[in-house]
């Protein structure tokens, strides 16, 4: 049986590249393809207000990147928080990307803001602590393509870190089993993180730029990440017995 998964997208992609790479709802659903749990998936526009209806059921809800941050007062993020935080009240699971990951912390109890460490791109690495049972396969760090300015700060306090690196403490957590979230984004492939170095090539400066593009030569765990959220969204806690 398919895990139905609501993503609720959170920006629009730039004009240049509409036609290839449709939008981040389509983005999703191609690398969720590549990964073995069966999963249907309905995708919601929040910017244009778009939201599933009262009576609809998933099994998860992923909150995308966005070009937005996290901790902007635009009315829409102020009723997608609000959206959100029903949605959690309520015992749903829920996972975070980028935006999502940085909305998810701040609406918990932790803090989102615009990064001292400046612009992360290309392909980043990040230690990992102790798996869970849902981090299969396993692998010994994790890479990922990222593209943010934006970081976690400080976490809520009942979230568990679970990849790290020095450019950025809190890459993903997890609040028990109901809150998955990743700075890194794994549905991006190599040739969208190039078109998006080449677009802000101006604006991150040449080190940047050029750092971000060499890194590009290194391959990424998206997949693996895919398939971690889907076994998370399918992992049933063990019931103690007293």
């Amino acid at each position: 049986m398919s895990l139905r998964i609501c993503i609720l997208e959170t920006d629009v992609l730039r004009p240049e590249l509409v036609d290839q790479y449709q939008g981040y709802g389509q983005m999703f659903e191609r690398l969720f393809s590549r990964q073995p749990i069966p999963a249907e998936f309905s995708v919601y526009n929040v910017m244009h207000g778009d939201y599933p209806a009262a009576a609809e059921r998933f099994d998860a809800y992923l909150i995308t990147g966005s070009k937005a941050d996290s901790f902007g007062s635009d009315p829409w993020i102020q009723t997608l928080k609000t959206y959100l935080l029903q949605r959690f009240e309520q015992g749903d699971k829920l996972l975070g990307i980028c935006f999502g990951h940085q909305l998810l912390a701040l609406l918990l109890g932790g803090k989102s803001e615009r990064a001292h460490q400046g612009w992360g791109v290309g392909t980043h690495r990040y230690k990992l602590a102790p798996a869970t049972p849902w981090m299969s396969p396993a692998i010994d760090e994790l890479t990922l393509l990222i593209s943010h300015q934006d970081q976690v700060t400080v976490l809520p306090e009942s979230a568990t870190v679970i990849a790290f690196s020095e450019f950025c403490p809190f890459a993903a957590f997890h609040i028990n089993d109901q809150v998955l979230c990743f700075q890194g984004h794994p549905e991006f492939i190599h040739d969208y993180s190039r078109a998006l170095l080449e677009i802000r090539q101006q604006h991150l400066g040449e080190q940047i730029y050029n750092s971000g593009i060499a890194s590009l030569e290194h391959d990424h765990h998206g997949t693996t990440v895919a398939e971690w959220m889907m076994r998370f969204v399918a992992h049933k806690p063990e019931t103690q017995v007293d």
